[in-house]
């Protein structure tokens, strides 16, 4: 780390330029992991739903699986993104496990919430009932997420649980799940001092994704499913892994998220990955991704 605390590799491209596209070009090659990778349509709520299954070249029974979510603020992103792709693959690699990666609806001028919680809830739901098919354990699936697909698989965990379908684990990265954001500690905007202006998130775009996602409805007035951080009974979500970035303004409603869980009586393991902006998952090659990618697949080893 250097004096600012950013990662090195980081630090060193800042020097350079301090836009987003400091960090478009990856920080070192792609994992070489041998998969059987297939697209697959099921059948939707909103029609034709698309997800990109993970497998281990050899066959088993009874693997543990993770249906992720990638981000993009409900608004974008895709499967073929590292946070999509590479997560997926580098999971399913560590972890000799399933991983079903989900082409949710993004929300526009026609689609808002609950339409991807919907398709969450939907793509969990078809991975449990063709287990076998897919050489998973139906006991063993986990519902997770980067940032608004964390906020997903949050939402989608709780409504899971008021319907008797509790997953497995929820396994939540640099997750929203509260509007507004709750105010930073005194270290957390420390931290965010230090940030470029044009790699934060400034408080108009974030009102912005809110209204897009709420179809304009005010925050205060949204179900607990789409900002799972304002539930008045959390006990019996899923035992939780939750990852937050160090430099990042999301970091305070995954902090809090976490204490809220663990004041529900749930199991927590909260991690804070060092020197990183937003959204460290899509940074292919960079160790601190790496990193973060072990515990994920270490969580699924559990039995």
């Amino acid at each position: 780390m250097n004096d600012h605390g950013f990662h090195p590799d980081l630090a060193a491209r800042m020097e350079r330029s301090t836009g987003p596209e400091l960090l478009s070009e990856p920080f070192g090659p792609p994992e070489p992991w041998e998969l059987r990778i297939e697209d697959r349509a099921i059948e939707g709520p909103g029609g034709a739903l698309r997800l990109r299954i993970y497998r281990p070249v050899r066959d088993a029974a009874d693997r543990p699986c993770l249906v992720w979510l990638h981000g993009g603020a409900w608004v974008g992103g895709d499967l073929d993104m590292p946070e999509a792709h590479e997560t997926s693959r580098g999971v399913a690699g560590r972890a000799d496990a399933v991983v079903v990666s989900v082409e949710y609806r993004l929300c526009g001028e026609n689609v808002h919430f609950p339409a991807p919680v919907d398709d969450v809830v939907t793509a969990y739901r078809w991975v449990r009932e063709h287990a076998a098919e897919l050489g998973v354990d139906p006991a063993r699936v986990a519902l997770g997420g980067a940032s608004a697909g964390g906020n997903l698989a949050a939402g989608a965990s709780l409504r899971l649980r008021d319907e008797g379908e509790t997953p497995w684990q929820a396994l939540l990265l640099y997750p929203l799940v509260h509007a507004p954001l709750p105010e930073p500690s005194d270290e957390l905007a420390a931290a965010l001092a230090k940030v470029p202006t044009a790699l934060s998130f400034p408080a108009h775009l974030i009102d912005q994704v809110f209204a897009i996602y709420l179809d304009g409805a005010p925050v205060g007035t949204a179900s607990p499913y789409a900002f799972p951080g304002h539930a008045e009974d959390l006990r019996g979500f899923p035992p939780t892994y939750l990852d937050n970035d160090e430099f990042d303004q999301l970091r305070g409603s995954g902090e809090r998220f976490a204490d809220q869980l663990r004041a529900a009586g749930v199991e927590v393991e909260q991690v804070t990955s060092p020197g990183v902006l937003h959204g460290h998952l899509n940074l292919v090659g960079l160790d601190v991704a790496h990193a973060t990618l072990d515990r994920m697949a270490a969580r699924l080893g559990l039995r």
